[in-house]
């Protein structure tokens, strides 16, 4: 039986201090590369983490447009994304559990390698139907990067320093949800909606060479027999014993499905009705990615301050306020870009801090099935996700009460769980997860 422990066994620890210059090698003795802490790879790590995102929010401006690309409705164009966010939630299941047995580096090559066929392959379909399936395939490829990114970072560092590094990685996680809209909607404007798939498949080929050059092996806790049924249903039958588990992984889940239910219903609101470009709309994120930025520096700032714990029940009561504040002005029939745009960037403030100190307090227990606790954690994030993009793409909007329901909905969904579940649960029980 596979039991959690708050120490790791010496290896993480000795992969946190290299030596200055100091080199990796690959279990197969190949060509020397950077050591696992080194800024090259950690760029890299954050760029694997941030594709899921970038695969979600750079095709988000060509959304209305695809209404009529297809002559079809919202709610079609809305499954686009829910069958991405569907396929992204099954295949973190299987990601996970085959990197624990084969190493992280084979099975991270091989899905980005689909992910590039899926992405040229979405750019020739000519029906709605076809750019659901093409999106559920991609979002069965892309999760290779976030699944194994995140199980790369606990490989590294460890319980101790994992919470401070997914912070800063959410810091610079918080650049590619405003600049990837930004570039889909020039992309949108001069070339049309199958730009952002060409794009899409240019940045799997390019993080595709970047882990065969720099990315070494660090999963060194693999396990022979990982993928039996019996040592699986072991491995999460752990996880999901854990009360405090499912608190954190709740929390992120919910305040996460914030964010595609605003993903889902923005682009609608304010392309079509408050009437911006699509490039405008683009330039708007700005304010909740500095939210976002924002909450993600006062993670990685006050963390070890304030205690994990501590800072959470701050994010997600911020999230929540957040929340409510867009749901107020809609309950009274007031539609702005303000309205929006405001409540939004407190909402994301609060992601900020519950994102990165979610997934460490998921994750820091498990060193020796951190890959399938990271693949439960984004299996559950995304699941959730889906169903809240579906709910809130499944209205033709006339203003933006469907998506403001949705996003309070969640957020309160989100504080309730951690409240009940980690919150509620005093330090001293943490042994008993």
């Amino acid at each position: 039986m596979i039991t959690p422990s708050d120490r790791d066994d010496g290896t993480a620890a000795a992969l946190v201090e290299p030596a200055p210059g100091r080199t990796a090698v690959t279990p197969a003795g190949g060509r020397a590369k950077p050591h696992p802490t080194a800024l090259s790879v950690g760029a890299l790590l954050t760029a694997l983490v941030a594709l899921g995102q970038i695969s979600t929010s750079i095709y988000i401006p060509s959304m209305p447009s695809l209404v009529q690309v297809f002559d079809t409705g919202t709610a079609e164009v809305s499954w686009t994304l829910s069958s991405f966010l569907l396929g992204f939630a099954v295949c973190q299941l299987i990601y996970g559990p085959l990197s624990d047995r084969f190493g992280r580096r084979p099975v991270l090559l091989t899905g980005l390698a689909l992910y590039v066929a899926v992405s040229v392959a979405c750019v020739f379909v000519t029906t709605i139907d076809g750019l659901i399936i093409g999106r559920l395939l991609q979002g069965m490829t892309a999760c290779a990067g976030p699944v194994l990114g995140r199980a790369i970072i606990r490989d590294v560092y460890g319980a101790e320093r994992s919470a401070t590094v997914f912070a800063y990685v959410g810091v610079a996680l918080a650049v590619s949800p405003a600049v990837a809209p930004m570039i889909g909607g020039y992309l949108q404007t001069w070339f049309g909606w199958q730009a952002a798939f060409v794009f899409l498949a240019a940045v799997g080929v390019l993080l595709l060479v970047l882990v065969l050059r720099l990315l070494a092996e660090t999963n060194r806790h693999r396990i022979p027999g990982s993928l039996r049924l019996g040592r699986l249903a072991a491995a999460h039958a752990t996880l999901l014993r854990s009360g405090r588990f499912h608190g954190y992984v709740l929390a992120v889940a919910f305040v996460f499905a914030g964010l595609m239910a605003f993903t889902a219903g923005a682009p609608f609101v304010f392309i079509d009705v408050l009437g911006l470009s699509p490039e405008r709309f683009g330039m708007l994120l700005v304010f909740n990615v500095a939210g976002f930025l924002a909450g993600s520096l006062a993670a990685g700032r006050f963390t070890q301050r304030m205690g994990l714990d501590r800072l959470l029940l701050v994010g997600v009561s911020v999230s929540l306020l957040g929340g409510v504040a867009m749901l107020a002005p809609a309950l009274a029939g007031t539609i702005s870009v303000a309205v929006i745009v405001g409540p939004g960037a407190v909402f994301s403030f609060g992601m900020g801090i519950v994102l990165p100190g979610g997934m460490a307090g998921a994750m820091a227990p498990y060193p020796t099935i951190a890959g399938a606790a990271s693949a439960v954690l984004g299996f559950v994030q995304m699941l959730v996700s889906a169903a809240a993009a579906m709910l809130a793409g499944a209205f033709t909007p006339a203003s933006q009460l469907p998506m403001a329901a949705v996003i309070a909905g969640c957020t309160l969904m989100g504080f309730l769980a951690f409240l009940l579940l980690v919150w509620c649960r005093p330090p001293h029980r943490r042994g008993r997860r």
